[in-house]
């Protein structure tokens, strides 16, 4: 099984429209992901890379250590489930990236984050 194929990532992305200010360039969404482990043995979430892209396309790089504060352990079979936030200036974007990982043997290795979409719901067509 493939490194990649060990660990799937499920993204859930939404508008906030109480902390956004269209008038100021200001987009708020949040976004919920689950990581899941699907191998045999548990991993570790160390660090992330995100690529914020606005609809002008604009891009942005991230990267840190863990995730929202944390570097969880996942066991095998477990998931992992985090809500975090993205602010771009226009209403709409994308974000992908990769998760840096690494197995009980100490190997390191990336979990792709697919791109997704930040939009406002009546900007989706």
């Amino acid at each position: 099984m493939s490194e990649t194929a060990r660990v799937s990532v499920h993204v859930q992305s939404q508008y906030v429209a109480s902390q956004s200010s269209p008038d100021d360039e200001r987009y708020v969404f949040a976004y919920t992901i689950t990581i899941r482990n699907l191998g045999r043995s548990s991993v570790q979430l160390l660090g992330r890379y995100w690529l914020i892209t606005n609809g002008n396309g604009r891009e942005t790089e991230v990267q840190g250590e863990g995730v929202v504060g944390e570097q969880p352990h996942i066991a095998a079979g477990n998931e992992f489930q985090y809500t975090s936030g993205a602010v771009i200036e226009t209403p709409m974007g994308t974000m992908q990236g990769h998760y840096v990982m690494v197995d009980e043997q100490g190997e390191t290795f990336h979990v792709e984050i697919p791109v997704f979409r930040l939009a406002i719901q009546t900007h989706i067509h």
